[in-house]
């Protein structure tokens, strides 16, 4: 499971014209299993995204398509954990510990 955090690195106006291009991409990857979760941090100046996928190379692959990404406007951190106890609904998520 992985970590998304988005941090802008531009004015929040110039985020905002790349708003709805972002929003119709994470819908494409919540549509595909890939996001499990999203929402901007308090105070605004990135976002966090909980994600899904089977290494750090396809996630890298997903993040450098986001259009806030293409536009220069964020930077993402991504990081990687274990899921070894979630919520129910997420159980389907779960992870175990290498051998």
């Amino acid at each position: 499971m992985f970590v998304l955090e988005l941090t802008y690195t531009a004015p929040l106006e110039a985020v905002d014209a790349f708003l709805p291009a972002h929003v119709e991409w994470l819908e494409k990857h919540y549509a595909s299993g890939a996001f499990l979760a999203s929402g901007r941090k308090i105070p605004r100046d990135g976002g966090v995204i909980l994600a899904v996928g089977d290494d750090r190379a396809e996630i890298e692959k997903i993040t450098a398509t986001d259009p806030f990404v293409v536009a220069g406007v964020c930077a993402y951190r991504i990081t990687e954990f274990i899921a070894t106890k979630t919520a129910p609904e997420l159980a389907a998520h779960r992870q175990q510990l290498p051998g």
